[in-house]
């Protein structure tokens, strides 16, 4: 009995299992040498008849159908999902089964004695698979999905790819082949078939017109052929921006209105540009394009607003110019080369300020100061001249005028209240003080506290009333043996006095010296003059000192003169011409003297010793 050869016989079906005879259906497979020759069992999923589905049968040929023979099966769900006749070998799935949670099962097959239960084949391992059917949707496990492009790209830009899972068997049939396509918002986004990936299909995407788009992709399994199954999703794309718009601003032309007082840096006041686009791409810089107006006002960017800020660059004038047209330029800071073509990223308007009117203090004229002359010898009460300031808001206002006290403290100067002419108060003197610096006050009469000053620079012009001298006591020196025409000094004047001409002085000897034949004057023509010898033979011990008077006189008007003396002194030199000493040495007395001569010079040494004696007592 366990010499038979046990057979597995299996359904062989693309469908349910129903219909044909078992003869029909029943495939054989010999073991060799008592080893089981098995095979796998095939079940369809989703069975949803009534009956239980037959799945295949089990058969030793030592069966003989006298029933002597008991089959059963163990393992995964024997006896649950799938039962055995024992008399038979025909094995049923009464359950209905799914691919997709369990695609196969493992079970083990015996053939016993019936009466004794001892196997009369070993036990051999079988599966059972259950064979797949078209029963999973696609589905999309990452949905829904969120892709971005950017505006005005070309077609078939790349936005995502979206995928799909079919749960199906890959490996049999296309039940698991998916293919894709939009359903909605087909007319601007395309999906590749096969692969799911995302293109544009138009080149005109407007972030400003429309920053978002909800497309709904499907999925087909059975690649896409009738009766094959389909999941959606919803992708979301969202236009990001680009710098395509240029500034523009809502007005062409706007009005404020600021103080003449206003100080410099006073805000006038904001505009801002408008810039569809978003981000950086709005971030925007203004200029003032008219020269006037950029010789008075400023902008700036208030960089959170990004707002132009007018302000006050000099001071205003109502009474100079009452209103003001200001061209203001908007200018795209990140322009995209690309868009260039798209035309100017920039734009002006008008900015109108109007200057309103404030009482203001007298001004004068002119406004940084006035600079007079007058002659130092002007009598008292002569015009030294006019000072003018006038109320800016109002035509022959009454201006009242003064002099600061503390800059004119010696009151060397008036001021006629009314008429604002300067005159002298005291005598001037140039040489004392060339230039007086005073602050002149207007104030209006009939508002006191509108007062406003001014500096007057008063220049004393020079009067010659100073002759002349000698720059410095001269003195010169001349060895004995000094040649005719040797040039002993050169001497120089000073004045006190300033000609607005220039000095210019002439040197020339004094009356009293003019015929002496020792030395002659040299006029130099640069206001300097020269000293020459005019013999020779000097002779310190017959006269050692030399009193020379020059006369200095200047070019006037009126010419003024002094007379200086220059001190010749006569010197012993060596060969070389160095001066070795300037005093007198003493007479040899010669011994042809008369009595009378010798008494004469005792008496002279006894009076220059007494003196002698009287300044070493005082010492």
């Amino acid at each position: 009995a366990g010499l038979g050869h046990l057979k597995f016989c299996f359904l062989l079906t693309s469908g349910i299992a129903m219909g044909g005879t078992k003869e029909q259906e029943l495939l054989s497979h010999d073991r060799v040498k008592r080893g089981w020759v098995w095979n796998q069992f095939f079940v369809v999923e989703e069975y949803t008849g009534t009956e239980p589905l037959y799945v295949g049968k089990i058969h030793t040929d030592s069966d003989e159908g006298e029933g002597n023979i008991k089959y059963t099966i163990s393992g995964q769900g024997a006896g649950t999902i799938f039962i055995i006749d024992e008399l038979t070998g025909d094995i049923h799935a009464t359950e209905r089964l799914d691919r997709e949670e369990q695609s196969f099962y493992t079970l083990k097959a015996q053939a016993r004695d019936r009466l004794t239960n001892e196997l009369l084949e070993s036990e051999s391992e079988f599966v059972i698979k259950v064979q797949d059917i078209n029963d999973s949707e696609p589905k999309f496990l990452e949905g829904p999905y969120i892709g971005s492009v950017a505006e005005l790209s070309q077609i078939g830009t790349s936005v995502m790819k979206v995928t799909a899972s079919d749960a199906d068997d890959p490996t049999y049939g296309s039940s698991a082949r998916v293919v894709y396509s939009v359903l909605d918002g087909e007319k601007f986004f395309t999906v590749d078939r096969q692969t799911g990936l995302i293109r544009t299909a138009v080149a005109d995407l407007d972030r400003e017109t429309q920053d978002r788009y909800e497309l709904v992709v499907k999925a087909t399994d059975m690649a896409g052929q009738m009766g094959g199954l389909s999941g959606s999703t919803t992708v979301t794309i969202v236009i990001t921006d680009v710098n395509d718009n240029p500034p523009r601003f809502p007005q062409k032309m706007y009005q404020f209105s600021v103080s003449e007082g206003a100080a410099v840096g006073t805000p006038v006041g904001r505009v801002i540009a408008t810039d569809a686009d978003m981000g950086e791409n709005t971030d925007m810089s203004y200029l003032i394009k008219d020269e006037e107006g950029g010789e008075l006002f400023k902008v700036t960017t208030d960089g959170n607003t990004q707002e132009a800020v007018i302000a006050i660059k000099k001071p205003l004038d109502f009474e100079s110019k009452r209103t003001h047209n200001v061209v203001v330029e908007a200018v795209n800071k990140h322009v995209d080369p690309r868009f260039l073509e798209l035309g100017s990223f920039r734009d002006q308007t008008i900015v109108r300020v109007s200057v309103t009117d404030t009482d203001e203090p007298p001004v004068f004229h002119p406004a940084d100061g006035a600079t007079m002359e007058v002659q130092e010898d002007a009598r008292l009460g002569a015009l030294v001249g006019t000072v003018t300031a006038k109320d800016p808001d109002m035509e022959n206002a009454p201006v009242r005028f003064s002099i600061d006290p503390n800059t004119d403290q010696e009151q060397i100067f008036h001021i006629d209240p009314v008429s604002g002419a300067i005159t002298l108060g005291k005598v001037l003197d140039r040489e004392t003080a060339g230039w007086h610096n005073i602050t002149v006050t207007a104030v209006e009469s009939d508002n006191i506290s509108q007062i406003s000053h001014s500096s007057v620079s008063v220049r004393i012009l020079d009067v010659n009333d100073n002759p002349p001298e000698l720059a410095t006591p001269y003195e010169a020196s001349i060895c004995e043996d000094a040649k005719p025409g040797q040039l002993i000094h050169t001497i120089s004047v000073v004045d006190r006095d300033e000609p607005q001409s220039g000095h210019h002085f002439y040197f020339t000897l004094a009356p009293e010296a003019t015929n002496n034949r020792h030395f002659t004057l040299w006029d130099v023509k640069d206001n300097t003059a020269g000293i020459r010898t005019q013999r020779s033979g000097f002779n310190r011990h017959e006269q050692n000192v030399y009193l020379l008077p020059i006369l200095v006189v200047d070019s006037g008007p009126p010419a003024l003169s002094s007379t200086g003396t220059l001190t010749i002194h006569v010197c012993g030199c060596d060969p070389e011409g160095a001066i070795q000493s300037c005093n007198a040495t003493a007479y040899v007395i010669s011994t042809a003297l008369s009595p009378g001569a010798l008494i004469a010079l005792l008496v002279c040494m006894l009076i220059l010793i007494g003196h002698c004696t009287v300044f070493q007592g005082v010492k």
